[in-house]
């Protein structure tokens, strides 16, 4: 069975890259006129070399400081690379910075090719070995042999294909697993043929893809099917992850997808405008990285102004690692554990980079003290605490276990959910008959806790009401979600006894009204006067204009003593006394029980009130419960 992988080349300007390749293969990488003429590579390259049981599939990249965001479109997808140092030359600035930039891309595997030795005394280059020796100490380069090699006499180039095979096979084992994962391709290049229509170029990470198959390219969830597949320029019925590949896509046009976009398997990606990384800035930065700091984002091919947000400490200083949020100018499409590459601006530098630890990121705050600490567990090695957290930032989301390998590296994805479930940190929510919610039980009981903090603050504003409308705090708390999900909140929370809810009136459990001795005076005046009005109550503006002070404060402190259930409120802006109310409720059973009914007439003489009374007096029974209508007449409900 054949092994496909991709190799990169990497190191400074006219240090001999597209000759290395072009002597390993026979293919001439520089294709573009301007590339001809000024003799130096300017965009990717791309051949193929057959090593037996191995085929590589080459990406040649720029070597000069003005084409560095060209040389990361091809290094963010290879599995290993080829350090290029011309024997004359030695090492150079861009081959120490290609060199940090494998690292932070956290390459493994690759070897040295020492170029041009034909121009070279061999004194000269056992020096360039020992500085290529001490360039490379601590990295994955540290013990990788260096060749000598020379296009000219084609000194080492076997030597060199022998270097790639044993590599390539060091290589193949980490890659394993990743072939049955869904299919990705990151877009470095996309054109059209005539007759054939829209063509997207890139080298597969993951998964296979046929003809005929159904894809997404993401961001812009646009739908596409593959009408053709060439890998090398030879039509073939599919590609998988290792290969190079162009595809003839139906469904769109050129126009509409270009380099930064990624073709995958639909529903795989999502694309998120905001980041959380583990960030590595490397010694060299010239200084520390602070939030708001202005950087470009390097991941897969896209290349994307952000901001920086540092969750945990005011700076990153040079050499440190930690946690950061990235704030992305435009979405971007990215895997848990994905590398990438952040560059200053200016002066164009690369700075560090890392991995994406949450690829759909919501903003963790520095007060956040528990959401912080939860991100350690994102970057975890172990798949069962990675499942958690993820499980955890998901919030209200909701969580699906098909997620998990994007949003955590998890493979196992039964496995992970069960032992979620195991832990008790698995809590599923009813939304609708149809619908249901799988969230974190932290994360939900963090949501109970805001609703008990928005309440708390409305109790704050409105002191004298004991129950407070449960429409307004609904809004207020809109952000958490759907109004069914806060509904089920709501109702998750007065079953546990953390709040009370009385209709369309909401409060915290145990809470009362916060009065002023004036006050609770005021009320106990209130509630006398209607007591004595009997059945003929005042209106809330009557009982206003009969208080010497406070008047302002009377509609509120009514509704309070109906809240309380000394006032019984039997239509907008009417009163009766609780006491009164229960008279007239023991009056009109005993004349009822057993009888035909009584007319509003007939009532109104019994309980000796007028109409402007009566009429609402029974309608506010009916409502109740109380009485209902038969005809002209009112009979007790459950007689």
């Amino acid at each position: 069975m054949t092994i496909d992988l991709i190799l990169g080349t990497a190191g400074h300007i006219d240090h001999g890259k597209t000759s290395l390749v072009r002597a390993l293969t026979g293919i001439d990488t520089d294709r573009l006129p301007e590339e001809k003429r000024r003799g130096i590579t300017i965009e990717l390259g791309f051949a193929h070399l057959d090593l037996g049981d191995v085929r590589l599939g080459i990406v040649d990249v720029p070597g000069h400081e003005r084409f560095v965001r060209n040389m990361l479109v091809g290094a963010t997808s290879i599995d290993l690379a080829i350090l290029v140092v011309a024997a004359d030359d030695s090492v150079k600035q861009q081959t120490r910075e290609h060199l940090e930039i494998l690292r932070l891309l956290r390459l493994k595997h690759g070897l040295i090719a020492l170029t041009k030795v034909d121009l070279a005394e061999a004194d000269w280059i056992d020096l360039v070995e020992e500085e290529i020796r001490g360039l490379v100490a601590g990295t994955f380069l540290e013990t990788a042999p260096i060749i000598r090699t020379s296009t000219q006499t084609e000194q080492g180039i076997e030597e060199l294909k022998q270097a790639l095979h044993t590599a390539a096979l060091a290589a193949a084992e980490d890659r394993r697993g990743l072939d049955g994962a869904p299919f990705r391709m990151a877009i470095d290049r996309t054109f059209t043929i005539a007759g054939h229509g829209t063509v997207v170029t890139g080298s597969v990470t993951s998964g296979a893809a046929r003809v005929g198959d159904e894809l997404a390219i993401e961001p812009g969830h646009v739908a596409v099917r593959v009408r053709g597949i060439q890998n090398h320029d030879q039509a073939v019925e599919s590609v998988h992850r290792g290969q190079r590949a162009a595809i003839n896509l139906a469904g769109v046009h050129h126009d509409q997808i270009g380099r930064g976009q990624e073709l995958a398997s639909p529903g795989h990606l999502v694309p998120s405008r905001l980041l959380t990384v583990q960030m590595h800035l490397l010694p060299t930065s010239p200084r520390p990285l602070k939030s708001r700091s202005r950087v470009r984002l390097h991941v897969g091919t896209a290349d994307i102004p952000c901001s920086v947000a540092l969750v945990d400490r005011a700076e990153l200083l040079p050499g440190d690692t930690a946690p950061i949020q990235l704030f992305l100018r435009d979405a971007a499409v990215t895997t848990w554990g994905q590398a990438f590459v952040l560059r200053e601006e200016s002066p164009a530098v690369t700075i560090g980079g890392g991995q994406v630890i949450d690829p759909q990121a919501e903003r963790v705050r520095r007060r956040d003290a528990g959401r912080i600490a939860r991100l350690a567990d994102l970057a975890s090695p172990e798949p069962a605490t990675r499942a958690a957290a993820a499980l955890y930032f998901a919030g209200l989301r909701g969580f699906e276990p098909a997620d998990l390998p994007r949003t955590a590296g998890v493979a196992d994805v039964q496995a992970a959910t069960a032992e979620l479930s195991k832990r008790n940190e698995l809590v599923e929510l009813s939304i609708s008959p149809t619908r249901k919610l799988r969230v974190s039980r932290q994360a939900l009981d963090e949501a109970c806790a805001r609703l008990e903090d928005v309440l708390e603050r409305m109790h704050r504003q409105n002191p004298l009401q004991v129950m407070l409308d449960v429409s307004k705090f609904a809004h207020r708390v809109a952000y958490l979600g759907s109004d069914a999900l806060v509904e089920v909140l709501i109702d998750r929370m007065q079953k546990a006894g953390r709040i009370a809810r009385v209709g369309q009136g909401i409060s915290l459990a145990g809470h009362g009204p916060q009065l002023s001795k004036n006050e609770q005076k005021l009320v106990e005046e209130i509630v006398a006067m209607y007591l004595a009005a009997g059945l003929a109550p005042p209106t809330v503006d009557e009982v206003q204009a009969k208080v010497p002070k406070n008047q302002a404060l009377v509609p509120q402190l009514v509704s309070l003593a109906a809240n309380l259930g000394q006032l019984v409120l039997i239509a907008p802006g009417m009163y009766l006394h609780a006491d009164v109310e229960r008279q007239v409720r023991a009056t009109l059973s005993e004349k009822l029980a057993g009888s035909a009914g009584l007319t509003v007439s007939e009532i109104r003489e019994l309980l000796q009130t007028t109409r402007k009374y009566a009429v609402p007096l029974c309608e506010h029974l009916d409502k109740a419960g109380f009485t209902k209508r038969v005809g002209d007449l009112r009979v007790l409900a459950q007689p």
